[in-house]
């Protein structure tokens, strides 16, 4: 299954994945956010915010706790650990140019620049030295590597021992009838609106599939345990549409 969802780009051209991945979210970087509220009618904050407490109890003693969140994206989930731990720091580390300057803007303007900072670089080859972090974060944005096992292995890398790696994942749900309606507006719905408000037809093709093709549940959890990871589990979350994943770097 991992092998699927490497193999899945968000356009049909040559091309590595990681260089397309980028491409796609220059592209649909002004529309992000607003497709984001309307993909997951709201709720994708509350599941930020489940994550965040996760790791917020985790670093209950921790002082200062420096953070970095992979696939940063806009920056929402970066802003709400800062938010939500006290005294944190937070790297944010994103492929795309064009989504780090939408989170740059919201960061300056929420006069938070002296705690967030934003780099462009590349998820599998993380910019920095070995044991940096107390926590790592992605949130919807493992389906996006190249090479899950790379990124695990780099996130594994640049933990401290005893630091959490929290990800927050799409994902699809179990039962029939609501697997029935969640196709419906996954494969039909978003890919129309999506093209509508961002006109990149293929990045909202793009979204359903690497869902549907990502790692899931035990899969998933086996794979962070290869890279190292221990006492991981997971958490379904609003029916089985998104879920977190939690390990420990001993």
């Amino acid at each position: 299954m991992a092998q699927d969802v490497e193999q899945i780009k968000p356009y049909q051209e040559q091309g590595s994945k990681t260089e397309q991945v980028r491409d796609m979210f220059d592209s649909i970087a002004p529309a992000y956010d607003f497709m984001n509220r309307a993909m997951t009618m709201g709720i994708d904050r509350w599941w930020r915010r489940v994550a965040v407490s996760w790791v917020k109890k985790h670093l209950h003693d921790t002082l200062a706790p420096r953070l970095l969140d992979v696939a940063t994206g806009t920056g929402d989930f970066a802003i709400q650990l800062h938010k939500s731990i006290a005294d944190s720091r937070v790297t944010g580390i994103d492929l795309s140019q064009g989504m780090l300057d939408v989170a740059s803007e919201k960061v300056a303007k929420k006069g938070l620049t002296d705690y967030i900072a934003f780099e462009q670089g590349d998820c599998l080859a993380l910019p920095y030295e070995d044991r940096t972090f107390d926590a790592v974060t992605v949130a919807f944005g493992v389906r996006n590597f190249e090479h899950l096992d790379r990124g695990y292995a780099e996130m594994f890398r640049v933990l401290q021992p005893g630091g959490m790696l929290c990800v927050l994942e799409l994902s699809t749900p179990q039962n029939r009838l609501i697997r029935w309606f969640y196709d419906l507006y996954t494969l039909h719905i978003i890919p129309w609106v999506g093209s509508l408000k961002s006109g990149d037809k293929s990045a909202y093709r793009y979204l359903p599939q690497s869902i549907a093709a990502v790692p899931q549940g035990q899969t998933m959890l086996d794979i962070m345990r290869q890279a190292g990871f221990t006492q991981c589990k997971a958490r379904t979350l609003t029916l089985g549409t998104c879920t977190i994943y939690l390990g420990i770097k001993n």
